[in-house]
């Protein structure tokens, strides 16, 4: 797997300064939460599935969720999971490439039970989504899948999504974190990363965000992300990656950009011309919550459309100015500290308090690349617009 390798190669080559590594299910933990990107949900019921699993790998999509909890009614779990065990087999028969697939769960029993169904096809699953994680939730869930490497010999990761009413409401909230804190952190080597779960957030109060709002401007609801950052998301060696809550608004069907976004006039348009077209496409607010989530502290982001996959990407790419920047703060020289004009003369570097964010770009730059000097998000989603 490759971010942005749906587009030639030729092409690729002209916007990267460094493009973008290749890396496998078996990669490091901490790459693959890195890379995670638009994590892309589909209901474990969906019709053909393993034939949307192909099509989404091939525009770009790396990590999938297939997901037997809110997004299907209680009466179709099993119908959801019989469908996972078939449409694994058709995925492995043909041997094509998979994104990282992922499956969410109701219960603990079910993750034994499903990688006992799999057999062989276990090859394709990289772990489970464990949903309103709790400490006191949370151990059965992690044990089962502790359980499920020892009986298949597969590394599976958990990404438990945090969306509990304990965690959302301020008397429960400290003490929640805590005990979270906790319990991933007696399990480190099996959570690959932490994911938000906003919507539930949002229903303990009947809040719903409006397209032009982001997730920040709700404020109950950011203040709950800016506390599980504070806990989980430190950069001392004892946080977790954390991804952005999902966007909810999209239009029908997957062509959402207009079509002078594929045509060459536009290719050559202003940044301004992209973004009165994504406005008109209610994407501006997406846009505004990718900038604000990497500014909290956030990394990926979870999706429930296809088409808001590539703005998650182009916007998680690394600017040549933040790469050339990061380059210089760890330069081994500067190991000693101070400060040092940027090599763009527009800012200060301060080697020691800018160690930790420059050592973040560097693992993104790995994965998601460094963009050449001249190229910015309206050439990146273009590109991947036109393929």
């Amino acid at each position: 797997m490759r971010h942005f390798g749906h587009i030639p190669s030729v092409k690729r080559a002209g916007l990267f300064h460094r493009e973008p590594a290749e890396f496998t299910a078996a990669s490091p933990a901490r790459t693959l939460a890195t890379a995670l990107g638009a994590t892309l949900y589909s209901p474990a019921t969906r019709p053909r599935l393993a034939a949307a699993v192909r099509k989404q790998a091939a525009r770009g999509v790396v990590s999938m969720v297939l997901c037997l909890e809110d997004s299907i009614s209680d009466a179709d779990v099993e119908a959801g999971e019989d469908n996972l065990v078939r449409e694994f087999a058709e995925l492995a028969a043909d041997g094509a490439d998979t994104p990282l697939l992922f499956i969410r769960v109701r219960e603990p029993a079910q993750i034994t039970a499903l990688v006992d169904r799999l057999g062989e096809t276990i090859h394709l699953l990289s772990g489970f989504v464990l949903p309103k994680f709790t400490e006191n939730r949370g151990h059965a869930f992690l044990e089962a899948l502790v359980e499920a490497e020892r009986t298949s010999g597969r590394r599976l990761f958990a990404m438990p999504v945090l969306e509990s009413p304990e965690l959302l409401h301020l008397e429960t909230r400290g003490e929640t974190l805590a005990g979270i804190a906790s319990l991933t952190e007696k399990y480190r080597d099996h959570v690959l990363a932490l994911r938000l779960g906003v919507t539930d957030f949002c229903s303990a109060y009947g809040l719903r965000r409006s397209p032009e709002m982001t997730a920040y401007d709700i404020k109950v609801v950011a203040h709950v992300i800016s506390d599980v950052v504070n806990v989980l998301g430190r950069a001392d060696g004892t946080g977790f990656t954390i991804t952005g809550p999902v966007w909810e608004y999209f239009r029908p069907g997957e062509r959402m950009f207009k079509p002078q976004l594929r045509r060459s006039p536009f290719l050559e348009g202003s940044a301004e011309d992209l973004r009165t077209a994504l406005i008109e496409h209610d994407l501006d607010g997406l846009l505004r919550e990718i900038e604000l989530d990497r500014a909290n502290g956030l990394l990926g982001k979870t999706c429930i459309h296809p088409t808001h996959v590539l703005p998650v990407h182009a916007l998680s790419v690394v600017s040549h100015e933040e790469w050339t920047d990061a380059q210089d703060i760890l330069r081994p020289e500067r190991g000693g500290g101070g400060v040092l004009r940027s090599a763009y003369t527009n800012k200060m570097n301060e080697v020691k308090p800018h160690r930790a964010w420059a050592e973040r770009i560097l693992l993104r730059a790995e994965v998601f690349g460094v963009a050449k000097e001249d190229v910015g998000f309206v050439e990146l989603l273009t590109a991947g617009l036109t393929g």
